[in-house]
């Protein structure tokens, strides 16, 4: 009797199973060294317009998020013994390539964190990507309301500051028994939403008339005109508050109104826009940051090596991803370098840092950090190439209801 036949596949089962087992330990062995490499650092990405439109406010926040973990590490550059490494994408201000950068980033980058952009259009196109991956995004400095408002999401906190926030502080710098204002934006979401949220906010002085105009408006005589006519008859103090973003001026409309005892105001920027500001001494209105107007160790930290390294003060924007990149370390500090994203939400949801404006504290809520701006009156000052806003008042956190548009 013979034996029972074995079929020729039988015959390789058991070496096709060693083969297997085999390739799965070459594999896992060439993993070793990318986890063993992940394990010892922290990855952030940092996505943000290091060219494109918004150049110049994308390269500040690169400086100050560099800036900010350096300070907040001591200059080790390593929280709970891993190494912070940054990961620069450039998204060039386009929604569709930094949706890509990000979704990289996260993937094949393995970022642990993720921080920007410097464009609203971008990071709402950020925000389902965050969710996506699990992972956090530290939104900074897009200021559109929606990004914690309607289109947030659990995974998104945000140090810059928000559109209600500029307008609402706007507001409180203005809203005075016996002000009449008029109001000029651009007739797109951005002025929209901000005239609405600075309306909402004012409620001593009164507002007549809204004035909308093209983005890329550069004739403002007819509007210029709407606005006299609908102030010139008032009593008190009158006041155009301009919100208004892009290379067009609509200052240069200011002589005009001057003429019929009406005033101009705004928010406050960057430094080479606000050489428009020099023109007009005793300007108020509102801003986020300037260098002058904090007073704080960090902020004198920042203005001190910032003057060392560039020779020149830190700017609008280098405050903000300072802030950024202090609020990281301190949630990983606390973490002891963990950084699972459940861990790192439940660690900075009502977190308090400290930043270059003072004390900043994500709003549990909807993440938004809840911060500082300062009431200011612009001085003509010829060592200065641009108008100096002088400090009237800091306007604290609790003085602006600042609302919660998420449906949390």
């Amino acid at each position: 009797m013979t034996e029972p036949s074995i079929s020729r596949a039988a015959r390789l089962a058991p070496r096709r199973a060693v083969l297997r087992a085999l390739a799965a330990v070459v594999a896992f062995g060439a993993a070793l060294p990318a986890i063993a490499q992940n394990k010892g650092e922290i990855r952030i990405a940092h996505v943000y317009s290091k060219t494109g439109p918004l150049e110049a406010y994308g390269k500040q926040t690169q400086t100050g998020l560099m800036m900010g973990l350096e300070y907040a590490t001591g200059g080790t550059m390593t929280v709970g013994g891993k190494k912070l490494t940054v990961i620069e994408k450039d998204d060039q201000g386009k929604p569709d390539v930094g949706k890509s950068l990000l979704a990289t980033a996260y993937a094949d980058d393995k970022a642990d964190v993720a921080v920007g952009p410097s464009s609203s259009g971008v990071a709402l196109a950020l925000l389902p990507v965050a969710e996506e991956y699990k992972k956090i995004l530290l939104v900074e400095p897009a200021v559109a309301d929606a990004i914690t408002g309607e289109k947030w999401n659990r995974y998104i906190f945000r140090t810059g500051r928000n559109s209600s926030q500029d307008a609402i502080s706007n507001a409180v710098a203005l809203d005075k028994p016996g002000v009449t204002i008029a109001t000029l934006g651009q007739d797109y979401a951005f002025g929209r939403d901000g005239v609405k949220a600075f309306k909402d906010a004012i409620k001593k002085a009164k507002v007549v008339h809204e004035e909308y105009l093209p983005p890329n408006t550069t004739d403002f005589t007819a509007g210029t005109q709407r606005l006299i006519d609908a102030l010139k008859n008032q009593p008190g103090r009158k006041v155009v508050w301009i919100i208004w973003a892009g290379a067009s001026n609509p200052f240069k409309i200011a002589d005009d109104l001057k003429r019929n005892n009406i005033e101009v105001a705004t928010g406050g920027n960057i430094l080479p826009a606000m050489v428009a500001y020099k023109q007009l001494p005793g300007m108020e209105g509102a801003a986020y940051y300037y260098f002058g107007m904090p007073k704080n160790p960090v902020n004198e930290w920042l203005v001190a090596n910032h003057y060392s390294k560039f020779k020149s003060p830190p700017d609008f924007f280098t405050a903000g991803g300072m802030a950024a990149g202090i609020a990281l370390v301190e949630a990983l500090k606390k973490t002891a370098g963990d950084t699972s994203t459940e861990k790192l939400i439940r660690t900075m949801e009502g977190m308090s840092f400290d930043s270059p404006k003072g004390k900043m504290t994500f709003r549990k809520e909807d993440h938004q950090a809840m911060q500082s701006m300062y009431h200011f009156r612009i001085k003509n000052d010829p060592a200065f190439a641009w108008g100096v806003p002088e400090l009237i008042r800091e306007i604290k956190p609790e003085e602006m209801q600042v609302p919660i548009k998420n449906k949390r």
